[in-house]
């Protein structure tokens, strides 16, 4: 078999063990030398490649490559940049070949969610349909746990352990001062559509009255009314009330909470302040002197708190990637299998693109609670390996040690392209 070179690449928003997956596909290229030459990635995600910004992933040392895995953010940089349909924008397709072809690139590795999966599946058909040899590969990586098919998506059970552990040590001091002081506190979580990062905050609390007192799932109709009748039996019953509550909280009607009133590269309408906005009507409706947090980006980049399965899954899915390419696979994505509950067991199967592209996984109705304020049985069965294990990154002068990369860059071939 004919040695050929490997891309790589990071799209939209990073987790806290996007890099474990990076290592993964980097140290599996490696222990293949004989069939992958160099690995290259792009700097800044796909845009990398269109712009033919290149980083040669070969000058790095076994070590650096070695301590991705317990570095979070995109360490070569990743984008919000959707490629649109092939009809109406085929320059930009026929230039990642071009790009490709330049650089004797025949393995492409595209890491990210859903939209990426798209972008991975088109540029795959169209090197199929200009006859270059190219085997594309998507890498699984999203904290919103919505990619379809895979048991869960690497990322999420990471986030989901921040979460409930920031749920859990909020309560604590909210139940702490409640008698005199904040009667209700607000945790906004990601989740566009999906509320499975909000159902991960139940997690913190299991029996009667222990918080979350309320999860708000973007999956059912918030009904004002009903929500502060809530808020006011926990805070009369309890002294206190948590809520844990999706960005993408909305009406009935399908408008967010919290519409920003624009939208991001890749289309989705921008969100910002359900917490705020939710707090308000708390102290609109029932008076309580209330406070609200917004975990954003602290939520994804927490890999001092990652989760250890979320780890070694991560790392997991990009070892595959890499066996899949060289097995002569195609548009095709590694997945999660959950083999087991009790003990919790797990391995890599794979999937073809065609079925995980531009599709969404919500939360099942069977994980919420009747009432639709929490979890169900099967929603903590479900959701609570995901969380299980440390994998705490190696600490200096207090602080966690993260990879130091050279990122070297590839000498262009090509005239500049503009975006």
């Amino acid at each position: 078999m004919a040695q050929h070179n490997a891309f790589y690449a990071q799209s939209g928003g990073v987790t806290a063990v996007i890099n474990a997956s990076a290592c993964g596909v980097i140290e599996t290229c490696r222990r293949h030398s004989d069939k992958i030459g160099k690995v290259y990635a792009g700097h800044n995600g796909i845009i990398g490649a269109l712009t033919e910004d290149l980083i040669d992933v070969s000058q790095e040392s076994d070590d650096a490559i070695a301590a991705l895995r317990h570095t979070p953010g995109g360490a070569f940089g990743s984008c919000r940049y959707k490629l649109k349909d092939i009809e109406t924008h085929r320059a930009q397709y026929e230039r990642l070949i071009e790009v490709f072809k330049a650089h004797d690139i025949r393995y492409f590795f595209y890491n990210g969610g859903g939209d990426s999966a798209d972008t991975c599946l088109k540029v795959s058909q169209l090197s199929e349909k200009m006859g270059y040899p190219l085997t594309a590969i998507h890498v699984p990586k999203t904290v919103d746990n919505d990619l379809p098919i895979t048991d869960n998506s690497p990322g999420f059970g990471s986030v989901a352990k921040y979460i409930a552990t920031s749920t859990q040590e909020a309560a604590l001091d909210i139940a702490s001062m409640c008698a005199t002081s904040t009667k209700v506190f607000v945790l906004e979580v990601m989740g566009r559509h999906a509320g499975w990062i909000a159902a991960a905050g139940a997690l913190a609390g299991n029996g009667e009255g222990e918080p979350p007192h309320l999860v708000i799932f973007p999956e059912l109709p918030f009904q004002r009314t009903q929500v502060m009748q809530r808020v006011d039996e926990a805070v009369k019953k309890y002294g206190y009330c948590v809520i844990v509550v999706s960005e993408g909280a909305r009406y009935e009607d399908g408008t967010f909470l919290a519409d920003a009133g624009n939208t991001d590269a890749f289309g989705h309408r921008q969100l910002g302040g359900v917490a705020p906005t939710l707090a308000g009507m708390v102290k609109q409706d029932l008076g309580y002197k209330y406070h609200w947090a917004v975990a954003d980006y602290l939520q994804r980049a927490a890999r001092h708190l990652a989760s250890k399965t979320d780890v070694e899954q991560a790392y997991a899915v990009g070892q595959k990637a890499v066996e899949l390419a060289l097995d002569g696979k195609n548009a095709m994505m590694p997945t999660i299998k959950r083999v087991s509950e009790t003990p919790y067991e797990w391995r890599i199967e794979a999937a073809p693109l065609a079925e995980v592209a531009n599709k969404e996984k919500f939360m099942p109705r069977e994980y919420i609670r009747e009432d639709g304020f929490g979890i169900t049985a099967a929603g903590r069965r479900y959701l609570s390996p995901l969380i299980q294990g440390e994998d705490f990154p190696p600490f200096e002068n207090g602080l966690p040690k993260v990879a130091k990369l050279d990122k070297v860059k590839v000498a262009r071939k090509l005239p500049t392209f503009e975006l």
